[in-house]
Protein backbone atom coordinates (compact mmCIF):
# COMPACT_ATOMS: atom_id res chain seq x y z
CA UNK A 1 0.00 0.00 0.00
CA UNK A 2 2.62 2.70 1.04
CA UNK A 3 4.26 2.67 -2.54
CA UNK A 4 1.21 3.26 -4.27
CA UNK A 5 0.10 7.04 -5.32
CA UNK A 6 -1.88 9.29 -2.74
CA UNK A 7 -4.85 8.00 -4.23
CA UNK A 8 -4.46 4.49 -4.13
CA UNK A 9 -3.34 4.78 -0.25
CA UNK A 10 -6.50 6.15 0.56
CA UNK A 11 -8.72 3.73 -1.49
CA UNK A 12 -6.60 1.21 0.14
CA UNK A 13 -6.75 2.35 3.63
CA UNK A 14 -10.53 2.13 3.03
CA UNK A 15 -10.66 -1.34 1.77
CA UNK A 16 -8.68 -2.05 4.71
CA UNK A 17 -10.94 -0.86 7.19
CA UNK A 18 -13.86 -2.55 5.34
CA UNK A 19 -12.17 -5.97 5.59
CA UNK A 20 -12.14 -5.38 9.24
CA UNK A 21 -15.48 -5.59 9.84
CA UNK A 22 -15.70 -9.34 9.22
CA UNK A 23 -12.09 -10.18 10.03
CA UNK A 24 -11.84 -12.65 12.69
CA UNK A 25 -8.87 -10.93 14.79
CA UNK A 26 -9.22 -7.18 13.43
CA UNK A 27 -6.69 -6.12 16.16
CA UNK A 28 -4.10 -8.09 14.57
CA UNK A 29 -4.88 -7.52 10.65
CA UNK A 30 -4.94 -3.59 11.60
CA UNK A 31 -1.18 -3.94 13.53
CA UNK A 32 0.07 -5.95 10.45
CA UNK A 33 -1.52 -3.64 7.92
CA UNK A 34 0.71 -0.38 9.79
CA UNK A 35 3.72 -2.46 10.58
CA UNK A 36 4.59 -1.90 6.62
CA UNK A 37 4.53 1.40 7.46
CA UNK A 38 7.52 3.74 5.94
CA UNK A 39 8.93 4.65 9.45
CA UNK A 40 10.79 8.28 10.78
CA UNK A 41 11.97 8.45 13.83
CA UNK A 42 10.55 12.07 15.25
CA UNK A 43 7.84 14.15 12.69
CA UNK A 44 8.43 17.74 14.32
CA UNK A 45 5.39 18.82 12.55
CA UNK A 46 3.16 16.67 15.14
CA UNK A 47 2.90 17.60 18.85
CA UNK A 48 1.15 14.42 20.23
CA UNK A 49 0.37 16.71 23.40
CA UNK A 50 -1.63 19.36 21.52
CA UNK A 51 -4.47 17.90 19.45
CA UNK A 52 -4.80 21.15 17.35
CA UNK A 53 -1.53 20.37 15.64
CA UNK A 54 -2.39 16.61 14.54
CA UNK A 55 -3.60 15.91 10.82
CA UNK A 56 -6.34 14.02 9.37
CA UNK A 57 -5.59 10.92 8.79
CA UNK A 58 -6.02 11.50 5.51
CA UNK A 59 -3.39 13.92 5.26
CA UNK A 60 -1.13 11.43 7.21
CA UNK A 61 -1.17 9.04 4.79
CA UNK A 62 -1.02 11.95 2.09
CA UNK A 63 2.29 12.17 3.91
CA UNK A 64 2.79 8.65 3.80
CA UNK A 65 5.72 9.40 6.82
CA UNK A 66 5.03 7.84 10.29
CA UNK A 67 6.77 7.84 13.76
CA UNK A 68 6.18 6.06 16.27
CA UNK A 69 3.16 8.75 17.57
CA UNK A 70 1.40 9.07 13.66
CA UNK A 71 1.33 5.66 13.73
CA UNK A 72 -0.30 4.74 16.58
CA UNK A 73 -2.92 7.53 16.10
CA UNK A 74 -3.64 5.78 12.11
CA UNK A 75 -3.82 2.24 14.55
CA UNK A 76 -6.41 4.08 16.37
CA UNK A 77 -8.32 5.87 13.42
CA UNK A 78 -8.24 2.78 11.40
CA UNK A 79 -9.98 0.80 14.16
CA UNK A 80 -12.21 3.77 15.41
CA UNK A 81 -13.74 4.49 11.69
CA UNK A 82 -15.60 1.41 11.27
CA UNK A 83 -18.69 0.19 12.01
CA UNK A 84 -17.70 -2.77 13.82
CA UNK A 85 -15.62 -0.09 16.62
CA UNK A 86 -17.63 2.80 16.37
CA UNK A 87 -18.67 2.54 20.04
CA UNK A 88 -15.67 1.40 21.57
CA UNK A 89 -13.50 3.56 23.72
CA UNK A 90 -10.11 3.28 21.60
CA UNK A 91 -7.36 5.71 23.18
CA UNK A 92 -3.65 6.56 22.55
CA UNK A 93 -1.57 6.38 25.65
CA UNK A 94 2.05 7.73 25.86
CA UNK A 95 4.06 5.92 27.86
CA UNK A 96 7.49 7.00 29.67
CA UNK A 97 9.65 4.77 31.52
CA UNK A 98 9.99 5.08 35.33
CA UNK A 99 13.56 7.28 34.03
CA UNK A 100 11.60 9.03 31.89
CA UNK A 101 14.37 8.46 29.40
CA UNK A 102 11.80 5.76 27.07
CA UNK A 103 8.20 7.13 25.62
CA UNK A 104 5.97 4.41 24.08
CA UNK A 105 2.54 5.04 22.27
CA UNK A 106 0.11 2.29 22.90
CA UNK A 107 -3.54 2.03 21.04
CA UNK A 108 -5.51 1.10 23.80
CA UNK A 109 -9.59 -0.91 22.62
CA UNK A 110 -12.02 -0.70 24.95
CA UNK A 111 -9.53 -0.73 28.36
CA UNK A 112 -8.74 -4.42 27.40
CA UNK A 113 -6.59 -4.62 24.54
CA UNK A 114 -3.63 -2.48 23.60
CA UNK A 115 -1.53 -2.18 20.16
CA UNK A 116 2.36 -1.39 20.80
CA UNK A 117 5.08 -1.64 18.16
CA UNK A 118 5.31 -5.30 18.74
CA UNK A 119 1.88 -6.43 18.14
CA UNK A 120 -1.30 -6.82 20.26
CA UNK A 121 -1.11 -7.87 23.61
CA UNK A 122 -3.99 -7.37 27.21
CA UNK A 123 -4.00 -4.20 28.08
CA UNK A 124 -2.89 -5.65 32.01
CA UNK A 125 0.08 -7.09 30.07
CA UNK A 126 1.67 -3.67 30.04
CA UNK A 127 4.77 -3.61 32.73
CA UNK A 128 3.60 -1.46 35.88
CA UNK A 129 6.70 0.70 35.31
CA UNK A 130 5.44 1.97 32.04
CA UNK A 131 3.32 5.72 33.45
CA UNK A 132 1.07 7.10 31.57
CA UNK A 133 2.30 10.64 30.21
CA UNK A 134 -0.41 11.24 27.92
CA UNK A 135 -3.98 9.83 27.38
CA UNK A 136 -6.03 11.11 24.57
CA UNK A 137 -9.45 9.35 23.21
CA UNK A 138 -9.35 9.22 19.60
CA UNK A 139 -13.35 10.15 18.08
CA UNK A 140 -14.65 9.53 14.29
CA UNK A 141 -15.46 12.84 13.66
CA UNK A 142 -12.67 14.52 12.65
Amino acid sequence: MFTLSTEDRLSSWADHRSALEDSSDPLIATFDFWSQAPFIPYNRNIDPYNQNSWPTPWEIIAENKYDDFTRSLMIAYTIKYTQRFKNSVIEVHTLVDSSKSICYNVVCIDDKWAIDDKGVISKESIPESLLIENLIEVNASR
